[in-house]
């Protein structure tokens, strides 16, 4: 690993600063996205505004390439992470119950309240302190009975189609590429 990255990966204040840049960067992009706004969140639930999808897709597509080309050249070692059927549904219907009810997701409240939003400060932040604490007053009882349930391998789409890296990419990139181009065409 190179001699920049192993110093991060030592300097805690650093990576502390780094974070809040990038946090800051990405809750910039998300506002001149514009998927900060309650009303592009929810016409995106309403499925008569793509334009959440086309900013996340398009972060994929980026984020896919550049994983990578780290990857490649040793900068990155990924880790899959194994999960549950049971842990999906559940985080599922928590996030999804909160995303329908306050048309935000944690990264677009942040983004709102950067912004200025009130209904993100109040109903998001709060929502979601409220919210984590009652799924840890949860979560002893719910552990072993129901996020457990249904394991899933950790297993990478790459793995899973038994491709070449590189391939995969490009069928990914196609299909992502390919469904924003239609999306496009059809007027969304």
């Amino acid at each position: 690993m190179g001699a920049l990255f192993s110093g991060l990966h030592k300097d805690k204040g650093l990576q502390i600063i780094l974070g809040l840049l990038f946090g800051v960067v990405f809750g910039f992009l998300l506002q001149k996205g514009g998927v900060t706004s309650y009303n592009v969140i929810i016409a995106q639930l309403l499925l008569t505004d793509f334009t959440v999808m086309k900013v996340m897709l398009s972060a994929v597509i980026v984020g896919m390439i550049g994983l990578a080309l780290l990857k490649h050249f040793g900068y990155v070692q990924p880790h899959p992470a194994s999960g549950t059927i049971g842990s999906n549904v559940i985080g599922g219907l928590i996030f999804g119950f909160g995303f329908a009810l306050l048309g935000y997701c944690p990264g677009t409240v942040a983004g709102a309240v950067g912004a200025g939003a009130l209904d993100a400060l109040i109903g998001g932040v709060v929502g979601i302190l409220v919210g984590t604490a009652i799924f840890a007053e949860l979560y002893p009882v719910i552990k072993n009975r129901l996020l457990i349930k249904g394991p899933l391998p950790a297993i990478t789409v790459q793995e899973l189609l038994r491709l070449n890296i590189w391939l995969t990419i490009i069928i990914m990139e196609a299909a992502m590429i390919g469904f924003l181009l239609l999306l496009e065409y059809v007027g969304y």
